[in-house]
């Protein structure tokens, strides 16, 4: 199993960028896709999740300017994210949990990583 994540880079406030993961090697149906981020003296944080049918969530201070989307034939998640703020500034980690139909939350994987630097 792999998350391969894409899209990162550093960019001026104000900019968009637009990550990408796909999952592969998957067993089981990939139920619910997300975005973490961890930046230097904070904890990681839930930025987005998708479920498989399309439902969202947002951290509050993103909301309205990201958006999370996935296309399930390809096991993939995007985040788009624009107005980048300095303080989004961090790694950002895709997560992807697949699992049987009687537990579809049972297996977690994470992506390696891929760093947005937002500069003012």
């Amino acid at each position: 199993v792999q998350l391969q994540a894409s899209g990162g880079g550093s960019v001026q406030a104000g900019a968009s960028l637009r990550l990408s993961c796909t999952a592969s090697g998957m067993r089981f149906t990939v139920t619910y896709m997300a975005w973490y981020r961890h930046a230097p003296g904070k904890e990681r944080e839930l930025v987005a999740g998708i479920t498989r049918g399309g439902d969202t969530n947002y951290e509050d201070s993103v909301r309205g300017r990201f958006s999370i989307s996935r296309d399930n034939a390809k096991n993939t998640v995007y985040l788009q994210m624009n107005n980048l703020e300095p303080e989004d500034s961090a790694v950002y980690y895709c997560n992807a949990r697949a699992g049987p139909p009687y537990n579809p939350s049972r297996y977690d994987y994470w992506g390696q990583g891929t760093q947005v630097t937002v500069s003012s």
